[in-house]
């Protein structure tokens, strides 16, 4: 194979902060080169520079040997590097062939060619086997449809060196097939694919090699063929991961119950048709779906941030529906949001203020409505510890954490409530796999302790390690159940596309 892209000692410096130091990296053509690391490695600082859109602090990049240097990304664009970011850039108002030549449309005597637009959507799909409906409004399409779309796209636009950044975060597992299998393809027909995730299996399944980050250097670069996801994994975090604890076999009494609710909005669908689930003491129940099929609407129903039109919501045997957030939290309920920014933290907060929220009323930490500073800053000390939170002090503005150590900081905050009820959604969304390895191990813990656990995730494959039973949601309603030994991908796939269970 030969070298199409070479980047040498690249390194990244915002004042005293190295975020990228003397990293070299290669890319064959017809190649898969995956590229690896915790939240904060330093991975999208790396492919910023070779998109242009920002400049390196020192190195150099080449592209068929020749050195290159880019004023922006349309510079990167017209030498043949393309991006599909993580959340796309379409219009949605516009035709999947319209956003896909938009800037480059072909006209005749200055008018737009819609046939020829279709035409060239569909040759290329069929030359790369991307299925798209080239006529298909984006509003309408599906999310993994919308980043078929994006990929054919930069192809358009002459890619021959395609980034993917985090490609999967959004898509079924059925739609992970499909994408996986779309990567394959582009590598046999000689385009270069540089991957930007953090899931292991999928790199071990599509990538040819895997560059690892750490803390801004490249910690290894491997043959896939020569290295396992566990030592990988070593390679991102410094050192062996630890299996989580079993789980102990419980049949505590019901804790939680959903019955029929329901949230309607004018005369629309609903967006919770009727719904039903419980909770008991001593499990975790996982609740798959693609987003948006009713999952944040019966969070913010179970927790008091929407009310409902129908339907009960009991804690404990009381009902607290449609009663305020500071009522279902006393209740016995602690909340790990969807949405750090929006539902967990407040931006312009301190670390110390952030951590505090929910505890300012605590007999421990509050002594006739003076709070007792001291003890809590003992408490949130041991979570900057046990989380490894990277922030410069208890004083920084939370809204200037990574959103990694955010979320890092709002899981630590609800665990330490020690209520007997935690809503768990998307736990270890943004974090790195040492993080997660916490996050995991102490929500099983909670669940051997007694307590219940609701657990929202877009990650199957976190569905499927912590859960006991596992409900599937497809628009607004509950549309099966899996014990964790009957659970496959495959099944709760099927229910997740509106499939029945077999």
């Amino acid at each position: 194979m030969s070298i199409r892209l070479e980047m040498r000692k690249m390194t990244k410096q915002y004042g005293d902060f190295l975020a990228n130091e003397d990293i070299s990296f290669t890319l064959n053509a017809g190649e898969v080169h995956a590229i690896v690391g915790e939240n904060g490695a330093g991975k999208t600082t790396l492919m910023r520079m070779l998109y242009g859109m920002e400049p390196p602090t020192s190195g150099q990049i080449y592209l068929d040997g020749e050195p290159v240097s880019f004023d922006g990304p349309n510079d990167a664009i017209s030498h043949g590097i393309g991006m599909v970011h993580q959340h796309f850039m379409l219009f949605s108002d516009f035709t999947a062939a319209e956003n896909v030549v938009i800037g480059h449309e072909p006209k005749k005597a200055g008018f737009f060619r819609r046939k020829d637009a279709i035409d060239t959507v569909n040759k290329l799909a069929g030359q790369y086997q991307i299925q798209v409906r080239p006529n298909v409004k984006v509003a309408d399409a599906s999310v993994g449809e919308q980043q078929r779309i994006e990929i054919l796209k930069v192809l358009y636009q002459g890619a021959n060196i395609i980034i993917l950044d985090e490609p999967t975060a959004v898509l079924t597992p059925i739609e992970v097939k499909g994408l996986l299998k779309n990567i394959k393809n582009l590598a046999e027909q000689g385009k270069s694919v540089i991957l930007i995730t953090h899931k292991l299996r999928e790199v071990m399944e599509v990538a040819d090699r895997v560059t690892v980050l750490r803390n801004g250097k490249v910690t290894g670069s491997v043959n896939k063929e020569e290295t396992t996801a566990d030592e990988l994994a070593k390679l991102m975090v410094g050192r062996e991961l630890q299996t989580i604890s079993d789980r102990i076999q419980l049949n505590g009494n019901s804790l939680l119950e959903v019955n029929e609710l329901t949230i309607k909005e004018k005369q629309e669908k609903p967006l919770l048709d009727r719904i039903s689930l419980s909770v008991r003491r001593g499990e975790i129940v996982g609740i798959a779906g693609v987003s948006g099929n009713g999952q944040s609407e019966l969070l913010q129903a179970i927790s008091g941030l929407r009310k409902v039109n129908g339907g009960k919501v009991l804690i404990d045997g009381k009902d607290v529906t449609n009663q305020s957030v500071a009522d279902i939290r006393l209740a016995g309920l602690s909340h790990i949001p969807e949405d750090r920014y929006l539902w967990g933290a407040a931006k312009q907060a301190t670390v110390e203020e952030t951590g505090l929220m929910g505890y300012q009323n605590k007999p421990d930490y509050n002594n006739k409505s003076i709070l007792l500073k001291k003890q809590f800053r003992s408490l949130l000390s041991s979570w900057i510890k046990k989380f490894e939170i990277k922030t410069t002090s208890i004083n920084e503005q939370a809204g200037n954490l990574s959103g990694g150590n955010l979320q890092k900081l709002i899981v630590s905050r609800e665990l330490g409530q020690e209520t007997p009820l935690l809503l768990a959604a998307e736990p270890t969304r943004g974090v790195d796999i040492g993080a997660m390895e916490y996050i995991h191990e102490a929500l099983l813990q909670k669940r051997n302790n007694g307590d219940g656990i609701l657990l929202i995730s877009s990650e199957l494959t976190e569905i499927l390690t912590l859960s006991d039973r596992i409900l599937v949601i497809y628009e607004g309603k509950i549309v099966g159940e899996l014990t964790r030994e009957e659970a496959t991908e495959e099944k709760i796939s099927i229910l997740m596309a509106g499939g029945s269970k077999q």
